[in-house]
């Protein structure tokens, strides 16, 4: 069966919450959506307040600060947000990403070279279950156990080795602060182990991410070799061809909406996996933008969604006395969209301004 590029973005932005907001609690959201991106601490609240109806930041805030969700390095071997239950499961399955950094960047052998990756990692174990240590803590203490040694590499090297989650108030809303980091393990106690199969986690991807392709899943994840876990899904799934004959897999009983749906404007978060779950994001992001979008410097600002595909970047300025978003479009849009748009704006300002603070929004 072939599926149109439209009929695409449909089931993307329904799956991903974004044709319309869902009353869903925080934690189910998280782990529905696989984690999200959270390299910089606020964007997952700007990703639940768009998917979910009534969020409030003080919901996720409690769910770190409880111990339900955790900020670690999964998937691509970049900071997410993810729940406690997918914690180590998902950095065990991604730990081939760490090692294949670990043991081909150029940039760690000739410093490291005759040390026991697997000694500097027990040692910083030790250190760190004692008590969560920030980066520069971790270089001294490794540091004088290898003297001579670059303790800045020794350091990142326990990064790729140990699951670490960054504790709060790191990631807490108004908060802020540098990463302070221990295990997984420590943080959560030893009723966290478990976890997704290789299996499982493609099913989970398919059902918030697809219909995708082979190579989609492993821009995702940033794993190689899935086409064998597919390949022993195959009776399970639902079978398509793009438009460029490309197969495309998913879960029975996805939602895959009509092409025709109307979609309302949305504001989409910085680093939003919709984004970055595709190898071929043109599904969602027209060509013409992407290098607009991805910057050399990899910061992936706020976008801007008109009829489910990207038309414009946003950013917001709190402070204490005067809040403002600014809205830039790529092209014109249509009025109705317009003014849709800037009323999505005025709740997002509500949502992140604080109170009693003047608010501007302004379109370039």
């Amino acid at each position: 069966m072939r599926v149109g590029a439209r009929a695409l973005n449909r089931a993307t932005m329904e799956r991903q919450f974004l044709s319309r907001r869902v009353a869903m609690g925080a934690l189910e959201a998280v782990e529905y959506l696989v984690g999200l991106q959270a390299q910089a601490p606020f964007p997952p609240y700007y990703g639940l307040w768009s998917r979910l109806e009534g969020f409030e930041p003080g919901e996720l805030s409690r769910l770190l600060v409880e111990r339900q969700v955790v900020r670690i390095a999964v998937m691509r071997g970049t900071v997410h947000l993810v729940s406690a239950r997918d914690c180590l499961g998902l950095r065990a399955l991604t730990q081939p990403v760490f090692d294949a950094v670990l043991h081909s960047n150029s940039a760690y052998s000739p410093v490291v070279k005759g040390v026991d990756f697997a000694e500097v990692a027990a040692a910083a174990r030790e250190l760190l279950e004692e008590g969560p240590m920030t980066g520069r803590e971790l270089e001294a203490a490794l540091a004088a156990r290898w003297p001579g040694r670059e303790a800045g590499a020794l350091a990142r090297t326990v990064r790729f080795a140990l699951p670490l989650v960054q504790v709060p108030p790191r990631g807490v809303w108004g908060r802020s602060g540098q990463p302070v980091l221990t295990t997984a393990e420590a943080w959560l106690g030893e009723a966290a182990a478990g976890g997704p199969s290789a299996e499982e986690m493609v099913l989970r991807y398919l059902a918030a991410f697809g219909p995708a392709t082979v190579a989609d899943m492993q821009k995702w994840s940033g794993l190689t070799r899935l086409r064998e876990v597919v390949e022993r899904l195959r009776p399970r799934l639902r079978i398509f061809q793009d438009e460029r004959g490309r197969e495309l897999f998913d879960v029975p009983g996805a939602p895959l909406p009509d092409p025709d749906l109307p979609l309302p404007p949305r504001l989409v978060a910085e680093y939003d996996n919709v984004l970055l779950a595709y190898a071929d994001k043109t599904r969602v992001l027209p060509e013409a933008y992407t290098k607009t979008v991805f910057t050399k410097n990899a910061v992936i600002p706020g976008t801007v969604f008109v009829d489910g595909m990207v038309a414009g970047t946003w950013k917001i300025a709190s402070g204490r006395r005067a809040s403002s978003l600014t809205i830039r479009l790529f092209e014109p849009i249509p009025d109705a969209d317009r003014e849709a748009l800037a009323e999505e704006g005025e709740r997002m300002l509500e949502f992140a301004a604080p109170e009693g603070s003047a608010r501007d929004l302004v379109f370039e």
